[in-house]
């Protein structure tokens, strides 16, 4: 073909093209036409804030809030009352909840997403039909705070989502203020607005999350071998509520943590018992949360012989500052098109990476000396480095949504570093990301490692029966693993069982706040493990009558 023909063909080919989208465009305005779209004048949608929340407002407007812990929201309540604000945090949602957000929620969303939004629905229908208060006077007294972020997942729209539940139950206007974990709060706040995010607002929060953490790890470690039942939970309470007054009233906060301390280090504990330790992952709402949501499966672990080890609110933390750090580095090395070196004219990485590296350090210390005092030994953060870097062979650490590669290399440390006898994932029924690693890296990740017991689990808000019947199953091995853990350790230490009760009473083996060295994942094996630093006198007994039978 010459160079004359195959520029005649080329143009002949665009004018057909030419032809054919005049025809379409014809026949679109014709279709229009006859349905009396024509006139229809479009615009993009979006969705407002329908109004601010102003400094005159703050003394008549009730913050609501809710969704973390049950000792999470109670704690951040009295922080957020110490600050001058009127605070009230939500009941942990439960299938009365769910049911409002799927009456008045779109179809087809997440679980977390139809039980935050309705449990917000069930408290604002109790104001209307308990309390007698008038629409006119929720829309104007009452707002609410949630999170948010960008990701694989519909937790980006959860806002929206909560406004279309607002309007369609009859709360059309109420204020939906949305706390990006990335950028702060959204919502306006000039200088005429009631909301003052300055360090005051962010260490008080900070100091309820930290408590918060500090007080489930504790509960978490203690309550499984309680002697008296019922007696943690008391303890909790307690420290809970001397906690939250410390709070509001903006009072040192060190006396009162030791005076936790002494109220925890009375409970009677038996560490003897031989319970496997279950450490529960996944998605962040169906993790944390502690009722219906997730089947109330922390206290049905418990109850079924288990000891719970839970992800705390400041490792999330953490994995944010990690993701800042990381993407960071990741783009010092992008090339940009800008005049600055690496495409990075008018910022200062450097800068950025050492305040975060700075957070991190801060918030560790701040933990670590929170727990301290009220007496959480031998804690350790994770190393968000480490899990990053197990994880990556298997996981792209650019993925996010979920627990992100963390939920890889949390299961592979709880193998290799003994930390746990079985691992739970437990997410929403259709979470894309967290299924796509539970249910298809995990595969791999379990071939790999023989040994994990691992089990992931849907919530749908019914089910629990089959829920609860795989995890008995699942259990039964990690009975089984733990037993073999603590009879390992008899042999090593030359005890039996019966032996080894005798001084049950004694040391770590019944202080409810000492720890035992790190062995195994059974709590029982390792302080038989530890039991010669705390029972000298029992060592040389046992010595002494060895000597005698030779």
């Amino acid at each position: 073909m010459t160079t004359t023909t195959r520029k005649a063909f080329v143009e002949g080919q665009a004018a057909d093209k030419q032809s054919y989208e005049e025809e379409l465009a014809r026949f679109q305005a014709a279709q229009e036409r006859a349905l009396g779209l024509e006139a229809e004048t479009r615009a993009q949608w979006f969705d407002p804030v329908p109004r601010q929340f102003f400094a005159k407002d703050k003394e008549t407007t009730t913050i609501l809030f809710g969704g973390l812990t049950m000792a999470h929201d109670y704690l951040i309540e009295g922080a957020l009352a110490g600050l001058g604000y009127k605070v009230q945090h939500l009941d942990c949602p439960d299938t009365e909840a769910l049911r409002y957000g799927k009456e008045f929620g779109n179809r087809g969303q997440c679980n977390p997403t139809y039980f935050t939004v309705g449990n917000l629905l069930k408290y604002l229908h109790y104001l209307r039909d308990v309390e007698g208060k008038s629409k006119e006077e929720i829309v104007r007294n009452y707002l609410f705070i949630t999170s948010g972020s960008c990701g694989p997942c519909r937790f980006g729209t959860y806002v929206t989502e909560y406004r279309k539940a607002l309007r369609d139950a009859g709360f059309d206007g109420f204020r939906v203020l949305l706390f990006q974990q990335q950028s702060g709060l959204k919502q306006a706040t000039g200088d005429d607005s009631a909301l003052k995010l300055d360090i005051s607002f962010f260490l008080s929060f900070l100091k309820a999350v930290l408590l918060g953490d500090i007080l489930n790890a504790l509960a978490y470690r203690i309550r499984p071998y309680e002697v008296a039942a019922g007696a943690t939970d008391a303890a909790l309470e307690r420290c809970k509520q001397m906690l939250y007054e410390t709070l509001k009233r903006r009072k040192p906060l060190f006396p009162t943590l030791l005076a936790c301390r002494r109220e925890l280090s009375r409970i009677q504990v038996d560490r003897t018992q031989v319970k496997p330790k279950v450490s529960i992952l996944g998605e962040f709402w169906a993790m944390t949360t502690e009722g219906d949501g997730n089947y109330h499966l922390q206290r049905f672990l418990e109850q079924e012989g288990a000891e719970v080890d839970v992800q705390s609110l400041t490792a999330w933390i953490l994995y944010l500052i990690w993701e800042g750090r990381y993407d960071t580095q990741k783009r010092l090395k992008l090339r940009g098109e800008d005049g600055g070196r690496y495409g990075l004219q008018g910022k200062n990485p450097v800068l950025r990476l050492r305040m975060l590296w700075l957070a991190d350090r801060v918030l560790r210390v701040m933990f670590q000396t929170y727990a301290h005092a009220l007496g959480l030994k031998d804690y350790h953060l994770p190393n968000m480095e480490e899990i990053a870097r197990v994880a990556h062979a298997h996981y792209n650490n650019h993925l996010r949504g979920g627990e992100g590669h963390m939920e890889v290399g949390k299961l592979i440390l709880n193998v290799v570093k003994r930390k746990a006898n079985m691992t739970i994932s437990v997410k929403p029924f259709g979470c894309m990301p967290s299924s796509g690693v539970s249910d298809g890296v995990q595969s791999l990740i379990t071939e790999k490692y023989p040994d994990a017991i691992f089990l992931p689990i849907e919530t749908t808000g019914d089910g629990a029966i089959n829920v609860y019947s795989r995890v008995q199953m699942a259990l039964f091995k990690a009975k089984q693993a733990a037993q073999k853990e603590f009879a390992e350790a008899l042999a090593a230490k030359r005890l039996t069982a019966e032996q080894l009760k005798r001084y049950a009473h004694t040391g770590a083996l019944s202080h409810p706040l000492r720890t035992s060295r790190h062995i195994a994942a059974c709590t029982a094996a390792n302080s038989v493990s530890s039991i010669k630093r705390f029972f000298p006198s029992f060592s040389l007994r046992r010595d002494k009558a060895r000597t005698q039978e030779v």
